[in-house]
Order: structure tokens, then sequence, then C-alpha cells
């Protein structure tokens, strides 16, 4: 494991700086709509399960059910990881590791009929994981990740010369507001 070899802090821009690293990885996130999302068990254990999710004013969203692993993990302890892996180019695994987005955050259990759920279910904003009549089903739940401040990054925004030279610096923590 490498130390991250830079850290940038940078508020949500009101006008867009396309190169801006904090805009770039919430970009990233809300392109991809699969990650793998861990929690701990009561006595400890990790439980890492790829799960789909949308990506809604700076949250994540996940469809589960109340007697899913990862529902009863976060009763307990609402803190959680996430891994979003990151293709970006077609030989990207001939030059080193894949690409990724990863980052803690504290998750929420929310009713179907939750306001904040019907809002966003009415407007159409879940529908990529609303599918297959999974919302009809009993003991549906969403879960709603509030990312922490700093996320890291690996290969995102690294020249690819340097990347290709030496694999072990391809780490940024990036803080976003």
């Amino acid at each position: 494991m490498t130390a991250p070899t830079e850290t940038t802090s940078i508020k949500r821009p009101k006008d867009a700086d396309a190169a801006s690293p904090a805009k770039k990885v919430r970009k990233i996130i809300a392109k991809h709509g699969f990650c793998s999302l861990a929690t701990v068990s009561p006595d400890g254990a990790p439980h890492v399960v790829g799960v789909n999710y949308k990506y809604v004013k700076g949250h994540l969203y996940f469809i589960t059910f109340e007697s899913s692993k990862k529902a009863q993990n976060i009763r307990s302890n609402p803190r959680v990881a996430i891994h979003i892996a990151v293709r970006q180019y077609p030989l990207h695994d001939l030059f080193g590791p894949p690409f990724s987005v990863q980052f803690s955050g504290s998750a929420t259990i929310l009713s179907p009929d939750d306001p904040e759920i019907v809002e966003l279910l009415e407007s159409g904003k879940l529908k990529s994981i609303t599918g297959h009549g999974v919302l009809q089903q009993p003991g549906g739940c969403f879960l709603k990740v509030q990312p922490a401040h700093e996320i890291h990054t690996y290969g995102i925004g690294i020249p690819a010369l340097t990347l290709i030279r030496d694999v072990s610096h391809g780490d940024r923590t990036v803080a976003v507001d």
C-alpha cells in the first residue's frame, strides 16, 4: 500500500472548472452505477458486496431489504466504505492496476415512504436502481450514503507517463466539500 502522493482541496465550484479534481471525481461517481459496499457486523466481521447505486445530490442511494446483511450491519454501525473501479483506457490492465475511487462514509436506512425517497422516486432519479419490481416486494428499504470529506483515488488525474514509470505514484486524495 502506498501513501497518497498529492492532496487537493477544492470547494464545489459554482462556475464549472472541468479540470478540477473534485469535480472530476464527482463526475466519475455519478457516471458509474456499480460499486463494492463494505459494512461491519456488530461483532466486527467485515462484509463486502457488489451493488448498484445511484448518485444524487452528493449522496449514493442503494435499494436493499431490511433483512439483508448490509442493512443489519448499518443498523448497528453506520460507517461504510465504498470502492468504484474505473476503466478509462482500452488496454488499461497492461500498464498497471485499474483506476479507482474509494471513500468511507456514513449510511442511513430510509423506508420507501420516507419523503426524501418519495420525491426521488417521483422525479425518476432512482429509476436505475428500482427496476425489476423490487419496490413491490415486502421489506424493501433504501440506503443513503454520505461520502466523507476526503475521497481517495488511484490513477485518476495522474499523467499516464507518471503511472507507466511507477504505478506506486498513482494515489491522490481529493477533498470534496
